[in-house]
């Protein structure tokens, strides 16, 4: 019945994630997991229609026979995102779930990288794969596919949370990686196969991309990224920032610089990056 409810909860349009979270909260304070249409709008504190009605058992029974999902009421669901004020209700995945019980890393920056984010990738992996983080990122173009490839060329493991429905692959370039990583790493999704990419689902990708690392390191970024926004929540959540610092002269790492100015940790090599998390470790 929780499970029934909570899969229900995810796949209903016009609640939001803030009304989505309302409604669970309740639920499990009553420990009440039966709805009709009205109650779920005066809970959600929405006057939005949404679709609630129609999901038919026949249709939940539908996708749970065809997901892989585990909801937030799983033992196997990441303890480290239940702290975000919007965790997703539910998660759908391909591959090998216990790579969520491993201490993450994301690695996120430009779609259009250059050859010096590809080189600092290839520099900085194999230190961090033998340090142990599964590098978690957002299979985009770019310093993302980097991230996820050269992780899985240094015998690491990987985690690809993208804004599609699992079925899809986006962009197209990301297509062979997302099916490897599928069989033999570990890819996310909130969304249900079928759902096509929108232009709200990527902020929303992003933050399980922060909230499911322990840090967030930043290639590449320009001031106007998707990366920025990622490291923001990160910052929010409590997460380390870590910034790789570029060119000053094409605009590239304009993002990046604007982040070392604001406090994030200039990264240059891989030490900078444990020195922070032994720290850590050691004030906790």
């Amino acid at each position: 019945m929780k499970n029934k409810f909570l899969l229900h909860l995810s796949l209903t349009k016009g609640l939001g994630a803030f009304g989505k979270q309302r409604l669970y909260q309740f639920a499990k304070r009553h420990q009440w997991w039966q709805f009709d249409s009205l109650e779920v709008r005066l809970l959600a504190q929405t006057t939005k229609p949404n679709d609630w009605n129609e999901w038919t058992s026949d249709r939940l029974q539908e996708i749970d026979s065809t997901h892989q999902y585990i909801t937030i009421e799983d033992e196997d669901y990441p303890e480290v995102l239940r702290h975000v004020p919007t965790p997703p209700i539910v998660l759908f995945y391909k591959g090998n779930l216990q790579l969520l019980k491993r201490e993450m890393l994301a690695i996120v920056g430009a779609r259009g990288a250059t050859n010096y984010g590809y080189h600092v990738l290839q520099e900085l992996m194999p230190d961090l794969t033998k340090r142990g983080f599964v590098i978690v990122s957002g299979l985009a173009k770019g310093i993302d596919s980097f991230a996820h490839q050269f992780a899985i060329s240094n015998q690491g493991k990987t985690i690809g949370v993208v804004g599609t429905g699992l079925d899809i692959c986006y962009p197209k370039t990301s297509g062979n990686l997302q099916i490897e990583m599928s069989q033999h790493q570990l890819v996310l999704s909130e969304y249900p196969n079928g759902t096509r990419p929108a232009k709200f689902h990527f902020p929303m990708r992003n933050r399980i991309i922060a909230g499911l690392s322990t840090g967030v390191l930043v290639v590449e970024a320009k001031k106007r990224s998707g990366s920025l926004i990622t490291a923001q929540q990160a910052l929010d959540y409590g997460k380390d920032v870590f910034v790789v610092p570029g060119s000053i002269l094409d605009g590239r790492s304009s993002g990046c610089h604007q982040l070392i100015q604001d406090g994030a940790i200039c990264v240059e090599k891989t030490q900078d990056i444990f020195d922070s998390y032994d720290l850590w470790k050691k004030i906790h």
